[in-house]
């Protein structure tokens, strides 16, 4: 019978090599988890590969690089815990115990934070605790939302699916925010290319103008209107760029001190859902993101309550938080959710609505995540309807206040061109 050579994982983890005899490949395999090790590696004796194979995995094993350790503010990026979710989904789907799959997700990840926070996680499930109580020592890369959805699936024995949720809520969310940011980024870029173009015209090339047309006409009287009007502010700036800078600087610090404080906070968010053009997406954004993450989280099985909570926790706006609190404490007095969500002023009627039909006919989660798709495309339209709105307004006002500077400079010159032009004809 022909000899088989290993590489397997133990139900502690460990790794471990060695060979056996099989009919097949198959049979190696089988024998194997039949015997409670999870082959990563089977070859037959003789090929050449599996003596390799063994040998470099020996060496790895030696020869391992140090374990990063990661503090409890450890952060990753979004996408990053994105992915890990996703393929942690598919490996526990196919079958693979949970440990098995964190220890090969900690094996392959790139990303040293990410790869540490997975090593101590298996290292943790391995010595007995659940993986919700191993998420919570890592709060900022595991929020509440994350540890009570695992959890929950922990105790349905569904932690598959849970994950496989919280993968398609990571990804929708993912892709709402690029939405959102990709129709914020180009306003703002134009907005400092602009700034820029300005402060250049203003402090460099108009003084410089300003010099020729002393030499060139002698009085400042005989310049037309908008000239001066532009030399003279252009003499402004340059006096007070610093007082300029320090008042933005001012600003800035002011704006960010409001936003720390409550009172603020309340207020830029109020306004955030207010403003004309932004205000529409701020608003679908909030709405999606609320019902997605409590129709999410009931779904997986989070009590209403605590699915209320977390769902505050994280909603981004604290105009939206202050509702949801409201209509925590009207539940958990046995009453509707539409009562609040009608006198909190955010919730169009539609929600509303859908919400009440939910709660009569008890189908409330698989309503909250209908709603959510649904402004979700519609933040999606409202994005696109903005960016193409926002794109030829910005270029016609870049363009209308650079003319401006322009036309400015260039009148004198025309006048001296004429009267250079009637004095040859004279």
């Amino acid at each position: 019978m022909p000899k088989f050579h290993y590489i397997a994982l133990d139900q502690n983890g460990q790794e471990t090599t060695g060979d056996l005899d099989a009919a097949s490949e198959a049979d190696a395999y089988n024998q194997l988890r039949a015997n409670g090790l999870y082959p990563t590696n089977v070859a037959a004796d003789g090929t050449g590969q599996a003596a390799a194979a063994i040998k470099k995995k020996a060496k790895s094993v030696k020869g391992k690089e140090k374990v990063v350790r990661v503090g409890a503010n450890a952060r990753v990026k979004g996408k990053t815990l994105m992915i890990f979710t996703r393929q942690l989904a598919t490996l526990i789907d196919s079958g693979l115990p949970l440990l098995r799959g964190l220890t090969v997700l900690g094996r392959q990840e790139p990303i040293p934070v990410m790869k540490g926070t997975i090593n101590t996680l298996a290292e943790n499930v391995q010595t007995g605790s659940t993986f919700s109580e191993s998420l919570q020592q890592y709060p900022r890369i595991f929020n509440k939302l994350y540890v009570n959805m695992v959890k929950a699936g922990e105790l349905g024995g569904v932690l598959e699916l849970v994950l496989n949720r919280l993968a398609e809520y990571q990804e929708k969310a993912q892709k709402l925010k690029n939405k959102i940011v990709a129709a914020m980024v180009y306003p703002i870029i134009v907005m400092f290319i602009a700034g820029g173009i300005m402060i250049f015209l203003m402090t460099v090339i108009v003084p410089r103008f300003e010099t020729i047309f002393e030499d060139m006409l002698g009085s400042k009287d005989k310049l037309p209107e908008l000239t001066k009007i532009v030399i003279g502010a252009s003499r402004w700036v340059s006096d007070n760029i610093l007082y300029l800078i320090g008042a933005a600087t001012a600003i800035f610090l002011g704006w960010r001190a409001l936003a720390a404080s409550k009172g603020g906070r309340l207020w830029i968010d109020g306004m955030k859902l207010k403003l004309p053009l932004f205000g529409d997406v701020q608003r679908k954004t909030a709405i999606s993101r609320f019902t997605r993450t409590l129709g999410t989280l009931v779904t997986s099985g989070v009590p209403i309550l605590q699915a209320l909570n977390i769902t505050r926790d994280t909603a981004g706006n604290v105009v939206i938080s202050t509702a949801i609190e409201k209509v925590h404490d009207a539940v958990k007095e046995g009453e509707s959710m539409v009562a609040p969500l009608e006198g909190s002023g955010v919730f169009p009627p539609m929600v509303i609505s859908m919400v009440d039909v939910g709660e009569e006919t008890g189908q409330l989660p698989e309503m909250l995540l209908k709603i959510a798709d649904v402004y979700e495309d519609e933040v999606d339209n409202s994005v696109s309807a903005l960016t193409s709105m926002l794109e030829p307004l910005m270029i016609v006002m870049l363009a209308l206040v650079v003319g401006v500077i322009v036309l400015a400079l260039f009148l004198p010159l025309i006048d001296v061109i004429k009267n250079l032009s009637g004095g040859g004809a004279g």
